[in-house]
Formats: structure tokens, sequence, C-alpha cells
């Protein structure tokens, strides 16, 4: 892979990611999410931001398929609460929108 595309491809995990972010922390349900953040849930977001910076394109498939694998090791942990899992998850997959029109 070129430097070009690796930088492409990094610029456009970073959008995603603030278009994720800006979604979550201010969308319908912003100031509500704003409360609920707790460590895991960036943790969760970051590890999303780096599997979607392997693909060279993001379809909603593939995203909604990458939230559902990383939303499934959480599940897992005994620190999360399966509502706020939930929650985040469903917030994530509808993200999706609002990310694919900043992706344009």
């Amino acid at each position: 892979m070129k430097t070009t595309e690796k930088v492409i491809g990094t610029g456009i995990g970073l959008a995603a990611l603030a278009a994720i972010g800006t979604y979550f922390l201010y969308g319908k349900n912003g100031e509500k999410n704003r409360e609920a953040i707790r460590g895991w849930t960036l943790k969760m977001k970051g590890e999303i931001l780096e599997k979607i910076e392997d693909l060279k394109e993001i379809k909603k498939e593939d995203y909604y398929k990458l939230v559902d694998e990383v939303a499934a090791r959480y599940e897992r942990l005994e620190k999360v609460g399966a509502e706020d899992l939930k929650r985040l998850t469903k917030d994530l997959k509808g993200a999706w929108e609002h990310m694919n029109k900043e992706l344009r």
C-alpha cells in the first residue's frame, strides 16, 4: 500500500470517527449520551475506528458487522451493562447515515 493510500485511509477513518462522535454526543439523544459516557464506550469506538481504517471501502453492511463484532466482545465484560451496550450499539448503527454523508 502506498503512503498516499495510507494517508487517505487514515483521513477517512478519522472523518468517520468525528462523524460518529458528533452524532453520539450532539444528536437527538446527545445530552443523555454525554451523561452515560464511560471509559469502555470510548475504547469500543476506538476499536471500531481501527477496524474501519483497515477497510478500503466502507459499506453499510460492513460497518454494521464491525459494530456487532465489537459489541459482542464487550458484551462478555462484567463492567459493561447490557442496556448501555444495547443503546451504544443502536446509536453507532444510527450514525451510519450521518457518517456516510460526511464521507461523501
